[in-house]
């Protein structure tokens, strides 16, 4: 084969995927010689007419080295391994380029081309990218990126056992960052050897810095009423990096994702709509009937007034995110969603 796709999100699992791929394609050659290895930046310049020689061969962009060292043949080796990583951050034309050499490749290169991307249409690009690999090359990643599956995998590999509660501490901890578990169980085992049998206690010292969490984990809470897990959330959305998040959430990117929940709430407040299959057909068909069918069930908990309330908090909310009151946006967005957690408590009070 002569490429190679490697699909998955989390960058720690799909970088041990790379390198247990481009291991193999080398075959004991030396990597200086035989192996070269680009990343295409988000912002790079986007590849247009200017940017292409007499040829109509891209010119002056990160991919065209990359390109062109896949169509070098190798040089005091017998294959040249071309990794290409975050390929959803390359250009139309520079996929056109692609394309074109897929179509024709290199016999002596292996060419490795690996998921990422921030670019708004970066997930559109790999999908395309991971078809056109697949039809007639390689797919390969991680075997599950589910945090359990991780976890069991690496504990099984490193002979160590966790109790249930320590296993969902670990797994609390990372969040969406599934690539942080290998480490945390490499360290584990370093410090108690293999063959442990881990708590909490012989657990919680080794975490180190939480990973990135989901934004539901915050609606999710609220809808609970749970006052402390909702501000404990919204403070580790506001705060954490992690290799999933590299930067903390903007007050206003949470802010926003209350706003598009509540919204749909309201849409669903609605004593026509019955069942999760109307439930589904009144968000415009863009959510499962079972994930609409809960959101029903969360409009009706809170009802028309809670619904109302629920906004003018928000409101409230956003006029001092913008400095109608100069209060700190962690402060403002913990006092959100402490009132938002609230109103499900009082509901839920309503109904007992």
């Amino acid at each position: 084969m002569s490429a190679h796709f490697v699909k998955g999100t989390d960058p720690i699992l799909r970088d041990e995927a790379v390198s247990a791929l481009v291991e193999t394609l080398l075959d004991g050659e030396d990597r200086s010689f035989a192996l070269e290895d680009f990343t295409i930046p988000a912002d790079a310049k986007a590849a247009d007419d200017d940017d292409t020689d007499e040829d109509g061969e891209i010119a002056g962009t990160p991919f065209a080295a990359a390109l062109n060292a896949a169509h070098t043949p190798p040089m005091m080796t017998a294959v040249r391994v071309v990794v290409v990583r975050d390929v959803g951050n390359l250009a139309a034309a520079e996929v056109s380029a692609l394309k074109a050499y897929l179509a024709d490749p290199t016999p002596t290169t292996e060419l490795v081309l690996v998921a990422g991307g921030t670019v708004r249409k970066a997930s559109a690009t790999i999908g395309a990218l991971e078809k056109l690999v697949g039809a007639d090359g390689d797919v390969v990643g991680p075997k599950s990126e589910k945090s359990t599956d991780v976890l069991q995998r690496e504990l099984d590999d490193a002979g160590l056992s966790l109790s249930a509660a320590a296993a969902k501490l670990l797994i609390a901890h990372v969040g969406g960052d599934v690539g942080l578990i290998p480490g945390l169980v490499e360290t584990l085992a370093a410090v108690h050897g293999a063959g442990a049998q881990l708590d909490v206690d012989e657990v919680a010292p080794y975490l180190g810095e939480a990973g990135a969490i989901p934004m539901w984990d915050l609606t999710n809470a609220i809808e609970r009423g749970d006052i402390p897990e909702a501000m404990a959330v919204v403070q580790r959305l506001l705060t954490t990096t992690s290799p999933s998040q590299p930067k903390p959430l903007h007050p206003l990117e949470v802010m926003g994702f209350l706003h598009g929940h509540y919204r749909r709430l309201l849409r669903l407040d609605d004593p026509e709509i019955r069942g999760n299959d109307a439930a589904a057909a009144a968000l415009g068909g863009r959510m499962n009937p079972r994930a609409a069918g809960f959101r029903l069930r969360q409009a009706r908990a809170l009802g028309t007034d809670g619904l109302r309330q629920a906004f003018d908090h928000l409101s409230r909310a956003d006029l001092d995110l913008k400095g109608d009151r100069a209060i700190p946006g962690d402060a403002v967005m913990a006092v959100l969603v402490a009132r938002l957690a609230a109103l499900t408590t009082r509901a839920a009070a309503r109904r007992t």
